[in-house]
């Protein structure tokens, strides 16, 4: 088994099933498949059991955090990958990952693949590209996407997409995984960037050429109904500076990949920014923001 692949999800068992179909269909490679079950849901645990896929299980939804850590206690291979449950993973979207892989000689690497979806680009710099083969898996068309999905043009991103990632599972064990105070996990992706460059990772890559396409208003956190987190206040609280000030100025977001990222340094390009920060964090111990 090449990558360990985790993804957690919540009565979305439809998505879900197009996902893993879509990771048996178009990978190169064969995968440890691990799932994780939040709260009661017959037919997916049905449609896992037929396929032999693992899985974990909580009686309640614990969020995306608890349950990501807690499948990852399951992984066998050296690589974690972990995704949403409505992504569909293009053909040789693992190739490309091992490639990136095989070129480096050590472990501090983060790596994204790159998704195509139908919202649309807000941003300067996008992160993803936008391509609409349908909003949801109803007018879904498979075919048009595999038709062409290769021809969209974009480009090795600085920084990261976020999902689905992977990193080497000892990097993943030294930082704790994902931290739990984000559930249901609003700011849980910058966190884990974070906890990984506080451990000298300098190497945040979204792989072109690795692709999926991301429905993306129906993972698992995104339909909690039951608690939502304040993910920007918890980011600043604990690393005192903001979601949007870390990707701006540590990993450059949205740039075009051309080498390893340096050492945060004060200048006077961030130097309001930072003060803002600082203001919003002690704000906020002291006030509600």
């Amino acid at each position: 088994m090449l990558f360990s692949i985790i993804i957690p999800t919540f009565q979305n068992y439809k998505y879900l099933r197009m996902t893993l179909e879509s990771i048996f269909k178009n990978s190169e490679f064969k995968h440890q498949l691990i799932v994780h079950i939040n709260g009661n849901d017959s037919l997916t645990k049905k449609f896992l059991d037929n396929e032999k896929v693992e899985y974990t299980h909580s009686e309640n939804n614990v969020g995306l955090c608890k349950g990501v850590n807690t499948a990852s206690k399951i992984a066998k291979a050296d690589y974690i990958v972990y995704a949403h449950d409505d992504m569909y993973f293009l053909p040789k979207w693992d190739k490309f990952f091992l490639d990136e892989i095989k070129a480096l000689n050590n472990k501090l690497f983060f790596f994204s693949a790159t998704q195509i979806g139908p919202l649309p680009i807000k941003d300067s710099k996008p992160n993803h590209i936008n391509f609409n083969a349908g909003e949801n898996l109803d007018s879904f068309n498979e075919s048009y996407l595999l038709e062409n999905y290769n021809n969209l043009n974009f480009y090795n991103l600085q920084g990261s997409h976020w999902a689905p990632h992977i990193i080497h599972k000892d990097l993943w064990n030294r930082v704790g995984g994902f931290s739990e105070e984000f559930d249901p996990g609003f700011g849980s992706d910058p966190d884990l960037n974070m906890k990984l460059w506080n451990e000298g990772v300098r190497l945040f890559k979204g792989i072109n050429q690795s692709r999926i396409y991301h429905f993306g208003s129906l993972t698992t956190r995104k339909k909690l109904n039951i608690f939502r987190n304040n993910g920007k206040k918890t980011f600043l609280i604990k690393w005192g500076i903001s979601i949007d000030f870390f990707t701006k100025y540590y990993l450059k977001r949205g740039d075009v990949y051309k080498f390893p990222l340096n050492d945060f340094k004060l200048s006077y390009k961030n130097i309001f920014d930072y003060l803002t920060c600082k203001i919003k964090y002690i704000y906020s111990i002291f006030f509600k923001y």
